[in-house]
Formats: C-alpha cells, sequence, structure tokens
C-alpha cells in the first residue's frame, strides 16, 4: 500500500554555542502514519538558516513526492552549502522512515538488497565517467557470496574505532597523557590529535601521546596490543604495540604551509594528516600527498566534501589515502552509496567523520553497508567515535571492550537518529527550556 508524506516538524536543536542539530520528522497518511528522523549536524550559528532550508524542501516533498528535483531550489547550491546538507537531512528521514517500516537497522536493510535493488538506490548522476550502473552492479554480485560471513563476523567483533577524546587543542599535558591513557585502557589502538595552532606544542603533545601508546604498560590487561607488521597496519605508521596516531589539521593551512608543517611532524609518526588544506582544492590535496609520501604520511579528507564529483575527483587524482564521508554533508544515504562504491573501486578505505552530533549513531550504519556489501573488508578502515552526546538519542551507539563499535540490532531503530522528545524540548532553539533559562541569565552561554 503507497503512503503519502503529509507533514513534517523541523527543530533548531543545540545543547550549547558550539555543536547542534537540524532535525527533521516527517509523517506520512493512514490511520497507522509512518514517521522517519533526520538531522544535519552544524556546530552554532547558521542552524536556523539550515532548518529553513529543510523545510523548504520538506514542503516539495510534500506537495509533489520529491525532495532534490527543483530547479529553483538547486540554484542556491547546486548541490553544495546549506541546500545540499538540508537535502541530506531529509534524505536520511526517508531512508530511516523505510528501514522503520521493514522493521530493520537501516544497515541491515540495505545489506539484505539485492545488488540491483542497491544500484537503483544509488545516486549515479555525474559520476559515470568513473562508475556507471553496470560497474556498481559487477562490484556488489562479486561480493554477493561473502555477504553472510561478514555480517557474522562484525556482529561478534565489532567495527573498528578511532577517537580523539585526548587530541583537542588546548588541553594541559596532564590532561592529555589521562585521557589518552584511558582511551587505551578502553581498548582502542587508533588516536587522532587536531594540529596546526603552534608547532612546538603539537610536538609536545605528540609526544606524550605516543609515549603512551606504545607502552605496552597501559595496554588492557591481558591485551598484547596489535602486531605492527600485521598486513593490516602496514603503511599506517604503527608504533610496538601496533597503536596508530592520526592528526588533522582542520584546512588550516595553504599548500606548502601544510606540506612544510607536516613534515616537521614526522618524529611522531602519522599515518595521516585529516583535511591539511581547503577541502574544495583537489589538486592541492594531491599536491600534499605527493610530497609527504617519502616521509611516509598519508592524506585524508571528506569531512567537508561537498557531494560526489567532489569525491569522484578525488579519486581521479590520487589526491587521498583515506575517504572520510560525512554522513550529513552529502545528501543523504543515496549519495552516500555512490561514494562508498567509488571508494570500493579505486581501493580507497573509508574512515567516516563522526565528531558531532548524531553522527557516530548514523554512520555505524554506513561502514556496516560499506564492509558486508561493497568493500568486504574492514581491516585498514577505522570509524571515529566521540564520547559525547548520545544520551540525547532512543537509539544511541556504543563502544565495547576491544575499542569497536556494537552493531546496531534493534529492528525498531531505524538509522538509530530518533531523539527523546525531552532533549528537543529542552534544547530546541529558541524556546526550548534551557534557552529560555539561558535568556534570564542563568545560563552562562
Amino acid at each position: 500500500m503507497s503512503r503519502k508524506i503529509t507533514h513534517f516538524e523541523t527543530h533548531g536543536w543545540n545543547t550549547d554555542c558550539d555543536y547542534s542539530s537540524a532535525y527533521i520528522t516527517i509523517f506520512t497518511d493512514g490511520d497507522e502514519p509512518l514517521v522517519g528522523h533526520g538531522m544535519t549536524f552544524t556546530i552554532g550559528r547558521g542552524n536556523d538558516i539550515v532548518c529553513k532550508a529543510i523545510a523548504a524542501l520538506a514542503n516539495r516533498l510534500i506537495a509533489y513526492d520529491y525532495v532534490g528535483a527543483d530547479s529553483q531550489l538547486r540554484w542556491i547550491g547546486p548541490e553544495k552549502g546549506v541546500i545540499h546538507i538540508a537535502a541530506g537531512a531529509v534524505n536520511n528521514a526517508l531512508w530511516d522512515m523505510f528501514a522503520r517500516a521493514r522493521g530493520k537497522p537501516l544497515w541491515k536493510l540495505v545489506v539484505d538488497m539485492t545488488p540491483e535493488e542497491l544500484v537503483d538506490a544509488t545516486v549515479f548522476r555525474y559520476i559515470t565517467d568513473v562508475l556507471t550502473r553496470e560497474d556498481a552492479l559487477t562490484m556488489l554480485k562479486a561480493k554477493e557470496a561473502g555477504k553472510q560471513e561478514r555480517e557474522t563476523i562484525v556482529r561478534e567483533v565489532g567495527y573498528p574505532a578511532y577517537i580523539t577524546s585526548a587530541g583537542w587543542l588546548g588541553y594541559s599535558d596532564e590532561k592529555v597523557a589521562r585521557l589518552t591513557k584511558e582511551a587505551v585502557a578502553a581498548g582502542f589502538s587508533h588516536f587522532k590529535m587536531k594540529v596546526g595552532a603552534d608547532l612546538a606544542s603539537d610536538l609536545s603533545r605528540g609526544r606524550i601521546v605516543r609515549s603512551i601508546i606504545d607502552d605496552p604498560q597501559y595496554l588492557p590487561e591481558g591485551s598484547r596490543g596489535g602486531d605492527p607488521n600485521s598486513p593490516e597496519l602496514q603503511g599506517k605508521n604503527p608504533g610496538p604495540t601496533g597503536a596508530v596516531l592520526m592528526v588533522d589539521a582542520n584546512q588550516v593551512w595553504d599548500v606548502s604551509q601544510a606540506i612544510q608543517y607536516v613534515k616537521n611532524l614526522a618524529e611522531v609518526k602519522p599515518w595521516f594528516i585529516e583535511e591539511p588544506t581547503a577541502p574544495d582544492d583537489i589538486i592541492g590535496h594531491a599536491t600534499i600527498r605527493r610530497a609527504l609520501k617519502p616521509y611516509g604520511i598519508g592524506v585524508a579528507t571528506g569531512e567537508h566534501a561537498h557531494n560526489r564529483m567532489v569525491f569522484k575527483q578525488l579519486f581521479q587524482s590520487d589526491a587521498i589515502d583515506v575517504c572520510q564521508i560525512d554522513s550529513c554533508r552529502l545528501a543523504g544515504v543515496s549519495e552516500v552509496l555512490s561514494v562508498l562504491l567509488m571508494a570500493a573501486k579505486f581501493g580507497v578505505p573509508v574512515c567516516p567523520h563522526a565528531g558531532g552530533v548524531g553522527l557516530c549513531e548514523y554512520v555505524i550504519h554506513l561502514s556496516l553497508i560499506d564492509y558486508i556489501a561493497i568493500s568486504g573488508t574492514m581491516e585498514r578502515n577505522v570509524l571515529e567515535f566521540a564520547d559525547h552526546l548520545h544520551e540525547h538519542f532512543v537509539y544511541p551507539c556504543s563502544i565495547n571492550a576491544k575499542g569497536r563499535y556494537n552493531v546496531p540490532l534493534n529492528p525498531a531503530e531505524g538509522y538509530s537518529i530518533e531523539m527523546h522528545k525531552q532533549s528537543v524540548a529542552e534544547f530546541e532553539w529558541p524556546e526550548g527550556s534551557y534557552w529560555m533559562t539561558a535568556r534570564t541569565g542563568s545560563v552562562n552561554y
């Protein structure tokens, strides 16, 4: 029985002046309406603008049963910026509704699809010069036989994760050391730190982190760490315990600055430098990658890659060693699938960005889809984990004792992004109880 989208609700949700969410719930008609939840992540100011863009797209969905084909709304992108991340929220809500209607977590809905069904769900416009529908179908059929085995494995061991909790700029040496020890004890073997503000400080923090993650005395009881000579760690600059360090500059440098700065970080042996320059500069990333290759340091980006076409060019130009999709920057699951398929074709591991509100809840589904149905590997992949704000979600993600994501298994959770009603009531901008209190001066924001 067909259903029609009849209405929606948007909420600008903000826990402080930084991490924020533009959140939508869509409803169908019928005696028992289907419901889907979606969101996109922002960092504060501008969140209300994204909510307005989400509402504009959702209204087209109600009136015409489509989201992305409106030429006038497309014009203010096209396929980038506010209108594109708004499309991501709406598309993700539709996928959430689809999975809930089938009684499956989102990842399970997708991996249970036939190769033909998965290809039908993927966006190919503008990328057929590197990936056609026929290419994708051949790739998916080649992985079909091993899907059940891979699903069984990942359900048992979990999906590899890394953590940034100790790596933020501005932490004291004591705090860096304490948080690093806690992360090692929690089972993590991959660690990321922010860099770019001050070289001396970056080297000091890097040495502290390295001194701890390379020391077996801090490993969890009974753990021997990883084998630094194992195939899955080759090229990652692992230390003697198999621990890996990554660094992230958040777009702070010009190309030549990035090359020189990261060369100076070589002593702490990073696997890759993340976002070394402007996210649109494909040639710049390729130049940086070539210059750093003799130092054994790779390049990663994708958190701010606007769309599948940017990823296409990054792959074509051999500009990155690691693909970092963002579940909200791209226009939802439909576009993510196209990037996962291109990454698999080019042999580039996918390590999604997940440092904000709801992103960890989202991306575990995408990494499971990649491993089980598309690339067939998770040996060199790691999925970012941030240990905050999960309490606001009805189906929060979780990490096991080996520093790996647990597989979402609740058949009711869909895309795992439904928020608690109390959290929305408290933090919705500007009428939530938190913000009402803030305006009286009782909250410092």
